[in-house]
């Protein structure tokens, strides 16, 4: 199909600040922030970007291939879009936006358990071309349900996430006092009335709320007991345990998301899943783990062909899609780059943004004379201080 996007935001960048302009201070803040210091928040990508890659002008060329098959399916590229949380405090519709965006690309889109959009509005957006990712509730029954949503709805992918044990200490989520809906403090308001769009936007479509999560909500919850009703319900810690009936029940393709270790993956292999998502939640859960790209390394070294192999968490560009392969990686994801293009494009968002990264990675692909998407490895520059083994 043919890649259109606004040259006024050519990159993921311009979409930042674009972003920034159109949305309140407390929903960017919420999207664009880490745990913490955000230390490893600007490590996922600083540690990506020491990345090199090694051009072969001279060699034959007759083109450049971003398909890529993953799971008995053909994507138009190799990436997709991550699940996020909330997505719909930065944008109204923004997942069904991303979900009609992904289709339309052919790439994969991940839905979260607590966004704004429910599985079955997503399954009929999608005509049940979407993946799943499931929050491990504490209530054995309600993860049931969940799956049984799921399993109707056609999803091809379910994505388990393993690396939210707690829930992330992030400053200026507390300083916001941020919950869904938003707190109507006079900062918040404040925020509010300086976006107006934003707000008639919201106003048009009704409050964002957890759709997934809607029917098995008591009745009248105020703000306060909204947010003890989701700590509660999502308390459970995910562990081999509660992954292996998971893997009984459930008859199509699973894949551990959050991955960081090269235990965890013996352990996904051992359970029989299909795929590893290499991640650290986007920086926000651990900030002083390491970076996603320093994760994989050794994950690729000991692991590569007994599971697939993806990687989020930092990757902001068609360049870093590429350095991502480049080291091993099989397929990737990004988050905040798809909420920038929507909060800062609307429903011009998706697209955009999804034509942005195929066209930078189509360029640097050309430019490696990088026939194929899993001919990457083979244009990586060995000797970085980040990719050399520990003595």
């Amino acid at each position: 199909m043919k890649l259109t996007y606004n040259p006024n935001y050519p990159s993921i960048d311009d979409l930042r600040k674009r972003a920034r302009q159109r949305i309140p201070r407390f929903a960017f803040e919420y999207l664009e922030g880490g745990c913490n210091e955000d230390i490893n928040l600007n490590k996922n990508t600083a540690e990506l970007r020491e990345v090199e890659l090694k051009p072969h002008y001279l060699t034959q060329h007759s083109g450049s291939d971003l398909k890529t098959e993953l799971f008995g399916h053909v994507y138009d590229a190799p990436f997709g879009i991550a699940p996020v949380g909330l997505q719909g405090l930065m944008w109204p519709k923004a997942p069904e936006i991303l979900a009609l965006a992904a289709k339309e690309h052919n790439i994969p889109f991940v839905l979260s358990t607590v966004t704004t959009t429910s599985i079955e509005r997503i399954a009929e957006l999608t005509e049940g071309k979407f993946w799943f990712q499931l929050y491990h509730p504490a209530d054995n029954a309600l993860r049931d349900d969940l799956l049984d949503r799921a399993e109707a709805a056609g999803c091809q992918v379910l994505v388990l996430l393993c690396d939210v044990p707690s829930f992330g200490y992030r400053p200026r989520d507390i300083r916001n006092g941020l919950a869904m809906p938003p707190k109507m403090t006079l900062q918040n308001i404040l925020q509010i009335m300086g976006r107006p769009n934003w707000a008639i936007q919201t106003l048009l479509h009704g409050q964002p709320n957890f759709a997934n999560m809607k029917k098995y909500m008591p009745k009248g919850l105020n703000m306060k007991q909204l947010g003890t009703y989701m700590n509660q319900t999502f308390s459970g810690r995910m562990n081999e345990e509660k992954i292996a009936p998971i893997r009984e029940r459930w008859k199509g393709k699973i894949v551990l998301k959050g991955v960081a270790s090269e235990e965890d993956t013996a352990r996904a292999i051992r359970l029989g899943l299909d795929g590893i998502i290499v991640s650290n939640h986007g920086g926000r859960q651990l900030d002083a783990g390491q970076s996603s790209i320093h994760a994989l390394e050794p994950i690729v070294q000991n692991y590569a062909g007994k599971i697939k192999i993806m990687l989020d968490s930092g990757i902001r560009s068609g360049p870093d899609v590429a350095r991502a392969l480049a080291c091993g990686a099989e397929f990737t994801f990004l988050g905040r780059s798809f909420m920038y293009g929507v909060a800062a494009l609307g429903k011009a968002g998706g697209e955009h943004t999804i034509s942005i990264l195929k066209t930078q990675l189509k360029q640097v692909m050309e430019q490696i004379c990088c026939e194929q998407v899993g001919d990457f490895p083979g244009f990586l520059v060995s000797s970085l201080p980040l990719l050399a083994p520990s003595p």
